[in-house]
């Protein structure tokens, strides 16, 4: 007899184990299947087989039957069930919540189906076509249909089809069925995101001695089917023609690749380059695909019907068989770390998928994340370096434009001067610009002249920005909306106005200043419906536009040939956030966007309003000086101790009131404190430990409190993560807490 070890689909700790089912006569089953059981008072509930054993030490009585199954195969490939199992001992969360991520959401509960259209086919044979049209010269829309038929490929034609072209035809349809001179078929219809993805005829460009020295790395340890590697190659040098050639290395291998990218908007973009080489062999997974899209491409990933697969953070989950490369674009981003439970890093689950399946890691980008280049300097990585741009075309001029001085001069205008002249001599050139400012809606927040009150959102602790399209305030944490006081709350002042700027200020000044150039603006307000992104692109690529405003989703990744001017409205807009990574995410933004430019034949410009010119990083980042950020950023946190040489862990409480959010996290660090007392040796090495509300203390209605330890990143400082994770399990009232390592963010 026969029995199996199932993971029921409920996320809660207290049924976070395995139950053992039996098996029934004739019923097929291995781990990774996804069955119904009877669980508790309910008749079915879904699960994931993941254990077969012969023999249960179960009363007989106890052990009760697998109901059905939901696939005749397993939807969870071995490979995913071992990450799953990692997810689960990393970050903090049920089995349950792991698994879930390994399937598109709308499988579960039988949400989605397979999409099916009815054909009309052809029953009648060649030589006597002629004659059974004929004999319905009486009846029009019978050898109507019959002669489409005829003359369509291999005889037959969908439903719609005819329905297009005849009108109502199904009566005479039914008619032609009867007679035996058709049949009507269900045929599945794949959903394709982007349409169908033929090979187009695109010769391979020549590789510059650069790629090939890189290849030459690469492609043997993909033969050994080991490595880790960091390709550091600055913008422009031609990293994705190296991703396209190792791809094809592993399927002529007879093996799969993996290609991640860190926003929505740059998929398109790399679908595009890799179906031009790929043709259907190439699959597309993110979350804003259509439910029945991301089942469609899941299904033909698990098929084995593609040999890569591209997206974004989730697509680390597609269930490719033979993995030979994970590539990971841009692996500095922090968009490869989720946010929700359960918290992984796609970059570190990669690293655990290509150990396991005998694969080679590749990250790739313009400016490293100080973690990954200072494990190349260990030796952890391996480092390719790329520091010349296709065919030597030059890294363009960077204009640092000290904002001091121009309001000094009396330009409140968010142009300087220079910035207004270079995006004229670009228009007159006929060529396109980018203008990049990090903030969406018009004013980053409305105030009071009188009395200095600011309008912040209710739900949340931070100000509420203005958005002039809509003529509203809308929180950008949570969503919230309200209109423009017309009066001051506090002093009822009428003397309201709008600070900062948001890319739909920009926009609105581009067209003051420029009225007959057409303009497109890129950000979270413009990109929410269905494939925005890919079409506000390739309007900007076709040239319908000439400069594009936005916000971080342009200034990475993608590559515009006519581009030859960016404007950066303000970079140092992140230097003074509350994190001890605003210098380095300053820094790599500042040269992402700048790459953008001068990528074809003419040379590039860009135009860097600052109001901290000196600061290092906006200075090295007008140098394109990855190396001399490098060094003086890794100073600063050895310094102050910050990661790489230490870990920060914290607990985040959540709570509808405030005393209870602060209650709990007060008790969790009395709980910290005690545990450090009872294992001095952990004492040493413990830099600080501090209980306080969080830098943002409301979101979304939840008041945040938290207890951060910073702690020397040794083996045995494990020890302490484990305690503040397991503090993190523990059953609350009226409060959540999540554990966090070196979290994204620490607002």
């Amino acid at each position: 007899m026969a029995f199996c070890q199932v993971i029921v689909d409920i996320a809660h700790e207290d049924v976070d184990r395995v139950f053992t089912y039996r098996v029934p006569q004739g019923m097929k089953l291995c781990p990774g299947m996804r069955v119904h059981v009877p669980f508790g008072r309910q008749h079915r509930i879904e699960g994931v087989v993941v254990g077969m054993t012969e023999d249960c030490d179960l009363p007989e009585s106890r052990v009760r039957d697998v109901s059905d199954t939901l696939e005749d195969y397993p939807a969870v490939l071995p490979a995913l069930l071992e990450l799953a199992k990692d997810i689960k001992a990393t970050s903090f969360c049920t089995l349950a919540q792991a698994l879930r991520l390994m399937i598109p959401a709308q499988m579960r509960g039988e949400r989605i189906r397979e999409k099916t259209k009815e054909m009309a086919v052809l029953t009648v044979d060649p030589a006597v076509r002629g004659q059974v049209i004929a004999s319905q010269a009486r009846a029009p829309k019978r050898a109507a249909i019959l002669k489409l038929l005829v003359n369509s490929e291999n005889g037959e034609l969908s439903c719609e089809e005819l329905r297009a072209q005849l009108g109502d035809y199904r009566t005479a349809l039914q008619a032609l069925v009867k007679m035996g001179f058709a049949r009507i078929e269900k045929r599945e219809v794949m959903r394709s995101p982007y349409g169908a993805m033929e090979r187009l005829a695109q010769a391979d460009p020549e590789l510059t001695a650069q790629q090939k020295e890189v290849l030459s790395s690469l492609l043997p340890a993909m033969d050994a089917g080991e490595g880790a590697f960091l390709l550091y190659g600055v913008t422009g040098s031609g990293k994705t023609e190296v991703f396209i050639r190792a791809v094809r290395h592993a399927a002529q291998q007879g093996k799969t690749a993996i290609v991640l990218v860190p926003e929505i908007a740059l998929t398109p973009q790399m679908v595009m380059w890799f179906r031009s080489r790929f043709g259907e062999d190439a699959a597309v997974l993110h979350s804003r695909l259509s439910p029945g899209e991301r089942y469609d491409e899941w299904r033909r990933i698990r098929r084995g019907d593609v040999r890569v697969v591209i997206g974004a953070r989730s697509a680390i989950f597609a269930p490719l068989e033979n993995i030979g490369l994970i590539i990971i674009d841009e692996e500095h981003e922090a968009s490869y770390v989720a946010d929700n439970t359960p918290r992984y890093d796609a970059r570190e689950l990669a690293k655990m998928r290509c150990a396991r399946e005998g694969a080679v890691l590749l990250l790739a980008s313009a400016t490293p994340s100080m973690r990954s280049f200072a494990l190349s300097g260990r030796g952890d990585l391996t480092l390719l370096e790329m520091p010349r741009r296709v065919k030597n075309r030059p890294l363009p001029d960077v204009h640092v434009i000290d904002m001091r001085q121009e309001l000094a001069q009396g330009n409140r205008s968010v142009f300087s001067g220079a910035m207004l002249d270079g995006l004229k001599r670009c228009m007159d050139a006929g060529k396109q610009a980018i203008l990049f400012v990090n903030r969406r809606g018009y004013a980053t927040f409305v105030s009071c002249r009188s009395c200095g009150y600011v309008v912040n959102c209710s739900q949340c602790d931070v100000s509420m920005t203005y958005h002039s399209t809509e003529g509203i305030l809308r929180c950008h944490y949570c969503g919230q909306e309200q209109n423009v006081p017309s009066v001051c709350p506090e002093c009822a002042s009428k003397y309201i106005k709008y600070f900062g700027t948001g890319t739909q200020r920009v926009e609105e000044e581009v067209r003051r200043f420029f009225p007959d150039v057409p303009v497109l603006r890129m950000d979270n307000d413009t990109t929410r419906a269905k494939d925005a992104h890919e079409h506000l692109i390739a309007q900007f690529r076709r040239g319908e536009a000439r400069i594009l405003v936005g916000t971080q989703m342009i200034a990475k990744g993608l590559d515009f040939p006519n581009v030859t001017m960016v404007g950066i409205i303000a970079a140092d807009a992140m230097l003074n956030l509350p994190d001890y990574r605003s210098a380095e995410r300053t820094f790599q933004l500042l040269t992402q966007v700048a790459g953008r430019a001068g990528r074809a034949d003419t040379p590039g410009e860009v135009y860097l309003q600052t109001y901290d010119p000196e600061h290092y990083a906006i200075e090295t980042a007008s140098r394109q000086d990855y190396r001399a950020f490098y060094e003086t950023e890794m100073h600063r946190r050895r310094r102050a101790l910050y990661p790489p040489y230490t870990l920060i862990a914290r607990l985040l409480y959540e709570a509808d009131r405030e005393q209870d959010a602060s209650r709990e996290a007060e008790s969790a660090m009395r709980q910290m404190e005690a545990f450090l007392e009872r294992r001095s040796y952990l004492r040493k090495y413990v830099i600080s430990l501090r209980v306080m509300p969080c830098p943002v203390k409301r979101i979304k209605g939840k008041f945040r409190w938290q207890v951060t330890l910073k702690i020397v990143d040794k083996l045995v400082c494990q020890e302490a993560v484990g305690k503040m994770s397991e503090i993190a399990l523990t059953p609350l009232e009226g409060c959540v807490c999540v554990c966090q390592v070196n979290p994204g963010s620490m607002m």
